[in-house]
């Protein structure tokens, strides 16, 4: 399988894709693809890095594998294609964000892209699954390669916002450096979290807003 990684973010992570592990990952993706209906499509796994710069990054949002319905993925952690049902978990998110930003606008859409060329890296920590098996690509050792991700950005970056929703988030951001980032924290999303009370009223939008309007960057527009 041929990686069609954005060439800004190809150098820098190019130690990571030279690495035997990185090369195995992708044959094995690949053997995946031809063997199982996999998502999302072949051609927008890296979707992530295409619509969001390294030089413009202002936001990583991590997730933990691709919706694994069909036509649902397109790359992107918690998003959807257009005219695909929104799911709970991002409805959720826009309800956080409704109550955060005192608004009353629900999306109609669950496509993300707007906020990925924002400057928001929607990061799954597997970039590929299998049809109707959650998690099914963690064996895959993507995890190396998205850790290493994070490790770049934390390292090369500064003034970067990490959104950690959930203990596999947590868990994923451990090494981030948060005496040049800022890190926020809460549960997941999922209803049975939210309904928990660990995700409603985490602010974490305007949180996000007001950090990087302090910082003198442009505010990220969440609808």
């Amino acid at each position: 399988m041929q990686i069609n990684l954005n060439p800004e973010w190809e150098s820098i992570v190019s130690e990571e894709t030279q690495q035997p592990y990185f090369k195995e990952l992708l044959l094995n993706v690949e053997q995946e693809y031809q063997n199982s209906v996999c998502y999302p499509p072949q051609e927008l796994i890296f979707a992530a890095f295409d619509y969001c710069s390294f030089d413009d990054l202002k936001v990583v949002i991590i997730g933990q594998d691709p919706y694994h319905g069909e036509g649902e993925a397109n790359g992107l952690c918690f998003s959807v294609n257009d005219a695909v049902r929104i799911p709970p978990s991002l409805r959720n998110i826009y309800r956080e964000i409704n109550d955060d930003l005192d608004s009353i606008f629900m999306p109609n859409s669950g496509n993300l892209e707007s906020w990925a060329r924002q400057g928001v890296l929607l990061l799954n920590a597997s970039l590929t699954v299998r049809k109707d098996t959650p998690n099914s690509h963690k064996h895959l050792k993507w995890n190396l390669f998205t850790d290493a991700v994070i490790q770049k950005i934390s390292e090369e970056k500064e003034g970067i916002v990490f959104l950690l929703w959930g203990a596999f988030a947590h868990k994923k951001g451990l090494k981030i450096d948060r005496t040049k980032h800022l890190v926020l924290e809460s549960g997941h999303p999922s209803p049975m979290s939210a309904n928990q009370g660990k995700w409603f009223g985490n602010k974490h939008f305007s949180q996000v807003n007001a950090y990087l309007e302090k910082a003198g960057k442009t505010v990220i527009s969440w609808f």
